[in-house]
């Protein structure tokens, strides 16, 4: 068993201080700012005081079977809100509607799995009724910002030749600006009804659940001839629980708690090219 901690900035110290609680027959320098330690016995004991005095110490820790390489993948597939972005959207359009404290709550009972989603998009969206769609574009601008490591993990991955799939329970208007800013090769969200300059509250066609986002990594893959398990997915909801399950690495990052537990490796203070630690 393998376990590779990392962290930011100036970090070995603290890294190197954890190492050694494993016993490790090897430890490998992975950068500046990460190690593998290999060769470890595993516990469940052990594995929770490495976890507790790595998050005391803001590092993060990945247990995994052997050592995995990113030419080992072909797609990687995102969540947008609070994964690839650091916002969730509708929740600062909703702010420009007065109402961000009421929809933000139904957003994080959402995103902890307590709502179904449908019913809450649903619920949320109506109470911009009547907003100037203008409030869009001035979210894009003035608060929209990429997750840290974003653009880094994603000049990478394309260069290594994988394909890139957006697939949002948020909003068509954000997702094709980064689609044509970041150069992704895919993209799936909900279409807000716009009539006059105003939203009306709905939303057009099928909503982007978690069965959805599920279908469309799956679809995906096979448009790609590969299969799931050659998918990367990241996410930080519930919403995104199905679509994980099927992938070969599935990335909580920055994540509900429900997400940490399922996924196959969780992000908490690195950025997201934190995986590239993982893949080398």
């Amino acid at each position: 068993m393998n376990l590779v901690l990392q962290g930011l900035g100036s970090c070995m110290p603290a890294l190197e201080r954890i190492a050694a609680l494993t016993a490790p027959q090897r430890i490998v320098r992975l950068s500046g700012s990460a190690i593998r330690c290999e060769g470890i016995t595993y516990s469940v004991a052990l594995r929770h005081t490495i976890e507790v005095a790595a998050h005391a110490a803001q590092l993060d820790a990945t247990y995994m079977m052997g050592v995995h390489k990113l030419d080992e993948f072909r797609l990687v597939a995102m969540d947008m809100d609070s994964t690839l972005i650091t916002i969730e959207c509708i929740d600062e359009i909703a702010d420009m509607q007065g109402l961000k404290p009421q929809v933000a709550e139904i957003t994080e009972a959402a995103m902890r799995g307590e709502l179904d989603f449908s019913a809450s998009l649903r619920k949320r969206v109506a109470l911009l009724k009547g907003l100037d769609a203008s409030a869009l574009e001035r979210v894009y601008n003035e608060r929209l910002q990429l997750s840290p490591g974003a653009e880094n993990m994603l000049a990478a991955v394309k260069a290594a030749g994988l394909k890139t799939l957006l697939v949002s329970g948020g909003f068509t208007f954000f997702t094709a600006r980064l689609k044509e800013r970041l150069g992704l090769d895919f993209t799936l969200a909900n279409e807000l009804e716009i009539i006059d300059g105003k939203l009306t509250g709905n939303v057009l066609g099928e909503i982007v659940d978690a069965d959805v986002k599920k279908r469309t990594v799956e679809h995906v893959c096979a448009s790609l001839g590969i299969a799931a398990s050659q998918a990367i997915v990241m996410g930080d909801g519930a919403n995104d629980l199905k679509m994980m399950s099927v992938a070969g690495m599935s990335v909580a990052f920055r994540a509900k708690p429900v997400v940490r537990e399922q996924a196959s490796v969780a992000l908490n203070f690195v950025g997201l090219d934190g995986i590239f630690n993982l893949l080398c």
